[in-house]
């Protein structure tokens, strides 16, 4: 019996496509190309906020991060990337946001990422529903939008830990229950410049996130 097509096709057997190659590699080229505004480089990034008196040296420096629609238009996610060495208590308030966030915890003594050794805990859900997970192996969490969360700890970091933390929404941002009884959703876009004024520090107004690549 012949096989069917589906089974035909093997990706472990299929030769490079044949397409002409139009190599994009100066600024110029860039920003002439169709599709150069979805080809963004890392810039690199210095933490600059922390709780009064902690210290500064708890995560290697430069770090990278994905600042989502700022960066690439009309991307829907933005993404950290850091490698914690030293305890620190990342995040003291609760919050939620408009749609789902992914936190990843992976050991960075690489090539192992198994190679894990830190104690963390984290705090999905608000009140009597709230439940304390530790963290003590490779470990992803899915955070559903509208659910309450944090705080995050790493009380112990004995090895190198990768943290990614993934939002889906153009900026990172949340809902902040207020002191007085009211909710603010805040914005916090990293210490970048303004995409329309490079004198200017990013302050998460959110113009930029109304472009599209095709512009």
């Amino acid at each position: 019996m012949e096989k069917s097509e589906e089974a035909k096709f093997d990706l472990t057997k299929l030769q490079e496509a044949d397409v002409e190659k139009r190599f994009i590699l100066t600024p110029e080229e860039k920003e002439q190309s169709k599709f150069g505004k979805l080809v963004f480089p890392f810039p690199e990034e210095r933490n600059e906020i922390v709780a009064e008196g902690d210290p500064m040296d708890f995560v290697v420096s430069p770090q990278a991060y994905f600042r989502g629609a700022s960066q690439i238009p009309g991307a829907e996610f933005n993404q950290s990337y850091q490698i914690f060495v030293k305890p620190f208590f990342l995040d003291r308030v609760q919050h939620r946001h408009v749609k789902d966030e992914y936190l990843v915890f992976l050991g960075a003594s690489f090539p192992n990422v198994f190679d894990f050794d830190a104690h963390i805990e984290f705090t999905i859900g608000k009140g009597e529903e709230a439940e304390t997970y530790v963290i003590t192996q490779p470990t992803i969490i899915r955070v559903p939008a509208g659910v309450y969360h944090c705080p995050l700890n790493f009380k112990e970091v004995n090895k190198p830990i990768l943290f990614l933390a993934t939002l889906f929404t153009p900026m990172f941002g949340g809902l902040y229950d207020m002191p007085d009884g009211t909710t603010r959703e805040l914005y916090y876009n990293g210490p970048v410049p303004c995409k329309y004024n490079k004198d200017k520090k990013c302050d998460s107004c959110g113009k930029c996130l109304q472009e599209t690549w095709e512009k």
